[in-house]
């Protein structure tokens, strides 16, 4: 199998980690293998788009979520590193309003998948991070929401001292108790 899938502590997000093959001229794995996802994560999706963003140390987005045509979303970072958090928005889920995360970078080539229904975010902790993602329904701009990265409710563990770079949009984030969440 070309990577080992692992549940997180929301059994529903899954660390991906491929395997790579390395010597003296680089590197080369499978990013995305259709037939092994659905094999082994069990999951059936069709991705429509792919993102790509570049981002400075300290710069946070998120915590973005779209309330119809939601996205699931297959995150991986090519340059640098971040520490990418997934929130449960699914009001019947048993980690309803829970959170998980993981560091991934270039290095460690480690992917997550984020089903539809969690909020995302990501904080970039090496000088500077592009983040490449799979997303399984298309941007809907009507549809985006943003909840605050700093929700006490939430009070997600974001691993730096201070204030983060936000975008004007992220700044408006709502509070969790005050945001849509998925029925």
């Amino acid at each position: 199998m070309p990577m080992n899938i692992t549940p997180l502590a929301i059994p529903d997000v899954l660390l991906l980690q491929p395997r790579v093959f390395g010597d003296a001229r680089g590197f080369f794995f499978e990013s995305y293998n259709h037939r092994a996802f659905s094999d082994a994560a069990g999951i059936e999706t069709a991705f429509v788009q792919d993102n790509h963003s570049r981002s400075m140390k300290g710069v946070l987005r998120g915590l973005h979520y779209q309330i119809q045509h939601a996205q699931g979303k297959l995150v991986r970072v090519v340059v640098g590193e971040v520490f990418d958090v997934a929130v449960d928005l699914r009001k019947g889920s048993p980690t309803f309003g829970q959170w998980v995360a993981d560091v991934l970078s270039a290095e460690n080539k480690n992917q997550l998948w984020i089903p539809a229904g969690f909020a995302h975010g990501f904080v970039v902790l090496s000088d500077v991070a592009e983040v490449l993602y799979k997303t399984s329904d298309y941007w809907s701009p009507q549809h985006e929401r943003c909840i605050r990265w700093d929700d006490p409710t939430l009070n997600i563990a974001w691993p730096f001292d201070g204030e983060p770079t936000l975008s004007d949009k992220d700044r408006q984030g709502v509070a969790f108790a005050d945001a849509e969440v998925f029925s």
